[in-house]
């Protein structure tokens, strides 16, 4: 975990920042956030933790992924001179996100809550929307690198929405977002998510968080 500003100039490489506000890590959060990390650097960008709780002691997996940083200050103080290269992903911003948008910002944030995105709004980062449908974050990180830098359009990208997993051979569970459609036609997860589910199909989604 870092307390200093990581490295926030303008660079060739997009940074892809999530805020954890929350005071817990569950482990769905963790198996997103490796999935995240992992996927990012695999595409030579990187992957910053922001808001991370002073005492909240990151689990094993965060601590030993590459290409992951954990940083306790907020998004808005690393890049508060720099508004104007960092996107807020925001479904309430009146523009879309677009293949153009990769050569606009360096820097792609994403509020994890709506009550946080609605307050990096009104601090003055510029928005755009990932779609009408409510998104895992790993999801909305994956859409958002296809778009600004494999230049795929947000409508052209293959999605499944609400898909339905089979538990076992009497029980299925329907996950009520969208997912990018992998080459198998099977919606892409983080590796483990499924098991977690199967796991612990007694609890609620909002549980395992």
């Amino acid at each position: 975990m870092v307390d200093a500003q990581t490295d926030q100039s303008p660079t060739t490489s997009k940074t892809y920042v999530v805020e954890h506000l929350d005071p817990e890590i569950g482990p769905w959060s963790t198996l997103e956030y490796v999935c995240i990390a992992d996927e990012l650097q695999r595409a030579g960008a990187r992957c910053l933790l922001s808001s991370f709780v002073h005492k909240l002691e990151a689990p094993e997996e965060l601590k030993q992924a590459p290409n992951l940083v954990i940083a306790t200050l907020s998004a808005e103080t690393m890049w508060m001179d720099q508004k104007d290269r960092v996107c807020l992903l925001d479904p309430a911003a009146a523009e879309e996100l677009s293949p153009a948008d990769g050569d606009k910002f360096d820097v792609f944030l994403f509020g994890g809550i709506l009550d946080r995105t609605a307050q990096l709004r009104n601090r003055g980062f510029v928005g755009r929307r990932l779609g009408p449908k409510q998104m895992t974050t790993d999801t909305a990180v994956r859409v958002t690198r296809m778009v600004v830098q494999d230049k795929i359009p947000l409508d052209q990208i293959p999605y499944v929405d609400n898909p339905e997993l089979r538990l076992d051979e009497h029980e299925t569970t329907e996950m009520p977002f969208r997912y990018v459609l992998g080459p198998d036609q099977q919606p892409v997860m983080p590796k483990g998510m499924i098991d977690l589910i199967k796991k612990d199909a007694d609890k609620g989604i909002e549980d395992l968080f």
